[in-house]
């Protein structure tokens, strides 16, 4: 299921061939081969992995196409500007793709990878696929930090996605699933809808202990008190991942997901927690879901999520220079 970088997809513009303040991500990019031997990287480093796969939006009924999404949102990344800091790199580090249907192999193949980037001192960005690749990003986590570090899972998405199991999982069963399974994990959503959730589904919430902010209360209100929530929540761990549902976004900006969701949050505010997330020095890993480029309207959705996966890279704290 694991298939390795394809260098064909890193092209674009090139400014200057020796002007390194002209370049480009598709000029500083390297391709990391993870069915090969690794070294732990000297730098500062983080790596992008696909995952494609939208079989967990089939089982949920959603409109498929986010298998689509790695290769499109790696596209559009090449274009951007390379703004890292001096020592540090960032790697594409191949896909993982779903065969046949066969969703629960893929995500412990996700697993397995992220796990091994992180315990080579790289740090995850994650580009979905359908959201549950939050399941497989959660598998390689927990591999890498052991069993006994409190891990917390912070989302941001207009679904808490907690619904029952019994049939298989889905693109809306992970986080009940990782609830289920480990008592050292807690969960905090940010941009929840009303509308996009059953009441069952809030109570649901309740009973795992879940905190959330609603959309109307990221809009409304200060952005401060979310940060302020943030810090709260990653002082309760020792570590934090973070998980990027597109359809949190209002679908005036992101048409092309599987829910598109009319009363979502402005990018600029995604962006801000983002920023604040990935920069705490607990976040070691994130990932970005639900993309679909076959129903996105003028690439627009595909361009904002590369934007996000280049604010994460830009602004991980792992990826800062040492003081």
């Amino acid at each position: 299921m694991y298939q390795p970088p394809d260098a064909g997809r890193w092209t674009g513009r090139v400014d200057s061939v020796s002007d390194e303040r002209a370049f480009r991500l598709h000029q500083r990019i390297r391709l990391l081969d993870l069915s090969q031997p690794l070294e732990t990287a000297a730098e500062r480093a983080a790596a992008f992995i696909g995952f494609a796969c939208d079989e967990g939006v089939r089982r949920n009924q959603g409109r498929q196409g986010a298998k689509e999404a790695p290769a499109a949102v790696k596209a559009a990344l090449a274009r951007l500007p390379w703004h890292l800091p001096e020592g540090a790199a960032a790697y594409d580090a191949g896909d993982v793709v779903c065969v046949d249907g066969h969703l629960e192999q893929s995500q412990a193949e996700l697993g397995i990878a992220i796990a091994r980037l992180l315990q080579h001192n790289m740090a995850p960005i994650v580009i979905g696929g359908g959201h549950e690749t939050a399941y497989g990003h959660y598998l390689g986590v927990r591999e890498a930090l052991g069993t006994d570090a409190r891990l917390g899972i912070l989302n941001i998405d207009a679904h808490f996605d907690l619904r029952p199991y019994d049939d298989g999982p889905t693109s809306g069963t992970m986080f009940r699933q990782i609830l289920d399974q480990d008592d050292r994990v807690s969960y905090f959503c940010l941009g929840i809808q009303r509308l996009g959730n059953t009441a069952a589904l809030f109570a649901d919430a309740e009973t795992y202990r879940c905190r959330y902010m609603l959309e109307d209360e990221l809009t409304a209100g200060s952005i401060e008190a979310a940060y302020e929530q943030i810090e709260k929540f990653a002082a309760d761990h020792d570590a934090v991942m973070l998980t990027i549902c597109m359809d949190a976004i209002s679908a005036a900006a992101a048409p092309g997901v599987s829910a598109p969701s009319p009363f979502g949050l402005a990018p600029s505010l995604a962006r801000a927690l983002i920023r604040r997330i990935v920069s705490h020095p607990k976040t070691i890993s994130v990932d970005l879901c639900e993309v679909n480029p076959l129903l996105d309207e003028g690439g627009k959705t595909v361009a904002l999520a590369a934007a996000f996966c280049m604010e994460a890279l830009l602004h991980f704290q792992r990826l800062q220079p040492r003081r």
